[in-house]
């Protein structure tokens, strides 16, 4: 299977619609509900714990630039450790990744829209859409993103715009009410879910990049963006619902769109966002899928990515209806489990990779 390069301006927008994925329905509630009215306060130290662990993530890449996350641990670590911790990445990303994100389209669509229909029924048809479109290749993804990209810009920016008139400035008020360690638990929860997963883009880039030297801009750009489309979200979610109902529903950002109103003609438009959220999430779950299967063939020395890819998809598929017996025991997981798995996998483990290069280096000095 031949290797594709993507543009710098694809990896940008594959960074921002990986970067907005399902926070932008799922994380108002989470933040809200540990830091109250401050929720956006935390969003923003959040974006800047996010950056810290992108740039030791870009600062890995910059050593080893022609070689993806597989491959750099193999190098690093050995063939057999360096196999086990790739698996390690693969496993936690099967799981937490594109399985756990099929569970919540099948949730949100049975709980908002479609409450006769089996969640089964929705999270397979996902996930054959997903095993599609990963079955395709990078390239076609990432041209396919490019395309839906200004469409997803166009449909928030009006969202945003007709939500103004129902924004109350009282609702944020009072600052710091509940002093500083709330903000930073939730700081933390927002970084676990947007950027920490970014671990994983070391699949594409730079090796995948026709320009790789210029690769980090474009990550931290598209980062950069992701991440100011879920700080608006989260502002908007407080100033128009207020903190009280923002941590109380499933689904808070849904609701915004519920509250456009002009006139008597346009009301209740919350597919805008709907739409904008199963885009995300199909770039989201397909990229997922290929990053995965490209690292499986890494390890298991498998040339043809193809034989792996309905099997993977598959599997994820069936496991997205059985991983989490019900909604409060995912809660309860997100809240107990999820942010320090992710902070070992996604900073303290690219840490120790860093420390294994400095290491190596200083050894090859010393014996030079």
């Amino acid at each position: 299977m031949p290797e594709y390069k993507i543009s710098l301006r694809q990896l940008m927008i594959v960074t921002a619609m990986f970067t907005v994925g399902s926070g932008i329905l799922l994380v108002p509630s989470g933040l809200a509900s540990i830091a109250k009215q401050d929720a956006w306060i935390a969003a923003l130290i959040g974006v800047l714990f996010g950056f810290g662990a992108v740039s030791v993530h870009l600062l890995l890449a910059k050593m080893y630039p022609t070689k993806n996350l597989m491959q750099i641990c193999e190098t690093l670590m050995g063939k057999w450790i360096g196999k086990a911790i790739g698996l390690l990445f693969l496993v936690t990303f099967f799981l937490c990744g594109p399985t756990t994100v099929l569970q919540e389209i099948g949730n949100f669509v049975t709980i908002q829209m479609m409450p006769e229909t089996p969640i089964e029924a929705i999270i397979l048809l996902f996930g054959a859409i997903m095993t599609l479109g990963a079955r395709l290749g990078l390239e076609v993804l990432a041209r396919s993103i490019e395309l839906m990209f200004p469409w997803v810009v166009f449909l928030f920016t009006a969202m945003t715009l007709l939500l103004l008139s129902e924004v109350k400035l009282e609702r944020t008020f009072p600052v710091f009410e509940f002093g500083a360690l709330p903000l930073f638990s939730a700081a933390l929860t927002f970084a676990s879910v947007v950027f920490f997963p970014h671990i994983m883009l070391l699949m594409i880039y730079p090796a995948s990049v026709n320009r790789p030297e210029q690769a980090y801009k474009a990550v931290y750009i598209g980062s950069l963006f992701g991440s100011v489309v879920l700080v608006i979200v989260i502002a908007l979610t407080i100033l128009v619902l207020g903190p009280s109902i923002t941590a109380q529903s499933m689904y808070p950002s849904y609701m915004l769109a519920q509250k456009i109103s002009i006139g008597n003609f346009l009301q209740r438009i919350e597919a805008v966002m709907a739409i904008m959220w199963f885009i995300s999430l199909f770039f989201r779950l397909a990229l997922y899928l290929y990053m995965i299967v490209a690292g499986l063939s890494i390890i298991l020395g498998i040339k043809n990515r193809q034989a792996l890819m309905l099997p993977a998809g598959w599997i994820m598929s069936t496991l997205a209806v059985f991983i989490y017996p019900n909604v409060a025991y995912r809660q309860s997981w997100d809240a107990k489990v999820w942010v320090p798995y992710t902070l070992v996998v996604g900073v303290f483990l690219p840490m120790l990779l860093l420390g294994l290069h400095g290491i190596r280096k200083l050894r090859s000095r010393k014996s030079a």
